[in-house]
């Protein structure tokens, strides 16, 4: 896994380094691999894992097939600058109808 750090800003460079580790699963490994897990607790898990997945599975079904209402999505914060807008600069006059 490789991070670049651009205009040595390693704080940036470390969130996108925690944020692709999030999504491959290394956190979960790791808490998984720190201790010795009994084989009937891994039944357990492994049981509640595939139940979470089913149901996961039928609840997109039922959304697909309109048997029930898709969850709605939060609005944006539209507050801050627009995203990859630099902090200070001046942002460009948009059409005015003032005049």
């Amino acid at each position: 896994m490789q991070v670049f750090v651009r205009d040595n800003n390693v704080d940036q460079a470390l969130r996108a380094l925690k944020k692709k580790m999030q999504r491959e699963g290394i956190f979960r490994e790791m808490k998984a691999r720190k201790a010795y897990e009994k084989p009937s607790e891994r039944k357990v898990r492994e049981k509640a894992d595939a139940v979470r997945r089913a149901r996961k599975l039928a609840r997109k079904q039922a959304i697909r097939e309109g048997l029930i209402a898709a969850p709605k999505r939060p609005a944006r914060d539209t507050r801050g600058p627009a995203r990859g807008a630099r902090a200070g600069a001046p942002s460009a006059p948009g059409p005015s109808s003032a005049q």
